[in-house]
């Protein structure tokens, strides 16, 4: 009998923080055939339980390895993620619209994307995945299509692989035009178990979300318009939480 030998799949590096929205492009990355390298940051942030979610992430979704890497954004602080600054609570939809909030960490996407981009020219990949999102979030500036795009762009013209001919990077932002709704509905279709994630910008030391930051309310927005109950347990949840940023 002549001998199968499975096809190897194609590597990609999945920047993956530990939150929802990562978890499911860790999903959508390994549904459309590829292997996963996921890569973390402990980078000083105030949330740093989120790391531990992305351990259990990754093993749950299958990645083919996990690196945590050390960088301290703490050096530079300006955010209310890597400084002494209160983290904003209890903001509605209209609130959250206007400008860019004290939670932007200065740069974090340019950041992660390079260490991305050296590991995919090491791992001999041609692709990124990365879990921003244009509806349903902060107002980030490094979230948006325009900055994805340019990156590429930069980035094809950054390494070796590229000069080279070897590699012809792609960056995958699958999440890019969904609602944190939608984002919830394709990942309960690809089995992502959302009781392994963390989302909150100021967990309490066991890691119990706040209930109250801008990353709770839009993530209970999102499993309240899927008709469902989020599977974590908040320390403070206002009743008519969801209600307010619809």
């Amino acid at each position: 009998m002549e001998e199968m030998h499975a096809i190897a799949k194609k590597p990609a590096v999945v920047l993956l923080s530990g939150g929802l929205d990562s978890a499911t492009v860790l999903a959508i990355a390994r549904s459309r055939g590829f292997d996963a390298y996921a890569l973390s940051f402990s980078y000083g942030q105030r949330h740093s339980w989120e790391l531990q979610a992305s351990r259990r992430v990754a093993e749950a979704g299958g990645a083919a390895q996990h690196k945590v890497v050390n960088i301290d954004l703490r050096a530079f602080g300006g955010s209310a993620l890597t400084d002494d600054i209160d983290v904003p609570k209890g903001r509605d939809a209209e609130e959250m619209s206007r400008g860019i909030p004290i939670t932007y960490v200065p740069a974090r996407n340019t950041i992660f994307l390079s260490f991305a981009l050296a590991w995919a020219e090491v791992l001999g990949s041609s692709d990124i995945f990365i879990g921003v999102n244009a509806l349903d979030y902060s107002g980030y500036p490094d979230c948006r299509p325009e900055f994805i795009r340019a990156y590429e762009q930069m980035a094809n013209l950054a390494t070796k692989a590229g000069v080279e001919r070897r590699q012809r990077l792609t960056i995958h932002a699958p999440l890019m035009e969904m609602t944190k709704a939608d984002i919830i509905k394709a990942g309960l279709a690809l089995g992502v178990d959302y009781a392994l994630t963390s989302s909150c910008y100021d967990p309490a030391m066991d890691g119990t979300p706040c209930g109250q930051c801008d990353s709770c309310i839009l993530r209970l927005k999102g499993f309240a318009e899927n008709g469902i109950s989020d599977p974590l347990k908040y320390r403070d949840v206002a009743a008519d939480d969801a209600a307010r940023v619809s």
